[in-house]
């Protein structure tokens, strides 16, 4: 990491390979090396191979201003590592793949479905779902506490959305697969490749079939909403709604597990949760703490649309450039004490949802839910033990665990 390079008359560090490498991020030190980075003068550019490389960047105050400023840096070519040197073919789209101000047109409809007004609304639902998933914990068995939180983004997700609750969990898998190809335990006999092709296939077979069957028959759900949404004078086409569906579920498995998996993998013996139980009035700013540490969208990739100069070094139109979140979410410039995980910390202004036109859409909902979460684990359970090591998911896109096993007692009083 020392080593440099010269481009366009400006010294660039050399970064490794080990930022791409999805297992980095189940079995090595990726903070270690974020912060190694954050001491450079330059960013750091990483070769892949011959033809694809990337600028990592890695401060708090980089990453917001590559994030807000969607002139420089477009989305529309893709947002993920894994399509590195290709074109995103839903790119223009997809919300998530579209700039300003056609990303802003059409993002008016959903947002103002997923507005905290509304979703507060969907609090009893909610908690109802979240109360049946944690309900096994008070077996006294082992309870796989990842598992069951990724299932929960599902099943309140699944709901809002309107899909039949006998289809979760083969879409619980398949979107799994599509943000965790590389891991193992979600991937196909055929390989990476084959997973990746089979989930995107599958999945958008399924939403093109439910689009077509609600046309007729809309209703109050997300889907509906999407259906009848128009922009530039038009409803948008299958193709739009289908692919803007496919990004919802995979945002909503993206963030919402993590932050808790994050509490109960790495704190568990460390007070917190007695903490937190004792002085429920941390809820909110504990949750916040929870999803800056996390930090469940691990990256995002954008590519420069002119040259120009950042962080002290010069950056090609056409370059990719990624920002790492979980290394911005630990700037020591922003955050005080950084490395601490502080249940009363505030201010706190992460991005973990991102930032500027991006900025997630279905935030609001992700936070009631892993609010509600906390509010009934701890009320209804105590003496939180780890009853296994804990495993994280091979991805290099999601931060997060995939089994953490432990044990609890039920409050007395509570049912």
């Amino acid at each position: 990491m020392t080593a440099h390079r010269t481009t366009s008359g400006c010294p660039v560090h050399l970064g490794t390979t080990d930022l791409i490498d999805p297992a980095f991020y189940s079995s090595g030190e990726p903070h270690r090396q974020w912060a190694a980075l954050r001491g450079l003068d330059t960013l750091s550019w990483t070769q892949v191979d011959a033809d694809r490389g990337f600028w990592s960047v890695v401060e708090f105050a980089d990453t917001e201003h590559v994030l807000r400023t969607t002139a420089d840096f477009t989305s529309e070519r893709g947002t993920m590592l894994e399509l590195l040197g290709m074109d995103d073919p839903a790119g223009g789209q997809q919300l998530v793949v579209t700039d300003p101000p056609r990303h802003t047109i059409m993002q008016a409809r959903l947002k103002k479905a997923l507005a905290l007004k509304t979703v507060d609304k969907q609090r009893d639902m909610i908690r109802g779902l979240v109360l049946e998933l944690i309900e096994p914990l008070g077996d006294g068995g082992v309870f796989d506490f990842a598992q069951a939180m990724i299932d929960m983004p599902m099943s309140v997700t699944g709901t809002m959305i309107g899909l039949p609750r006998s289809d979760w969990p083969w879409l619980i898998r398949a979107t799994t697969a599509c943000i965790a190809a590389d891991d193992p335990e979600y991937q196909d006999p055929g390989g990476k490749e084959a997973t990746l092709a089979a989930a995107h296939r599958e999945l958008f077979a399924y939403f093109q079939d439910l689009v077509s069957f609600r046309r007729d028959q809309l209703g109050d759900d997300l889907l509906s909403a999407l259906i009848s949404t128009r922009f530039e004078g038009r409803h948008m086409s299958p193709g739009e709604i289908v692919a803007n569906c496919y990004s919802l579920l995979l945002g909503a498995n993206v963030t919402t597990p993590h932050a808790p998996n994050y509490v109960m993998a790495e704190f568990i013996e460390s007070g917190v949760l007695q903490d937190w139980a004792a002085h429920p009035e941390v809820g909110p700013t504990a949750v916040e703490e929870a999803l800056r540490w996390s930090s469940p969208v691990n990256h995002m990739l954008r590519y420069a649309t002119r040259d120009l100069e950042l962080h002290g070094t010069t950056i090609a139109a056409g370059d990719a450039v990624v920002v790492w979140i979980g290394s911005a979410n630990r700037d020591e410039r922003e955050f005080p004490d950084a490395g601490r995980f502080d249940i009363r910390r505030k201010p706190n202004k992460h991005l973990a949802f991102g930032i500027g036109p991006h900025y997630c859409v279905g935030h609001s909902v992700a936070r009631i839910t892993i609010r509600t979460l906390f509010e009934e684990l701890l009320a209804g359970f105590e003496d939180f033990r780890p009853a296994g090591k804990p495993e994280r998911m091979v991805s290099n896109f999601v931060s997060g665990y995939k089994h953490v096993p432990i044990t609890a007692r039920r409050r007395t009083g509570t049912r």
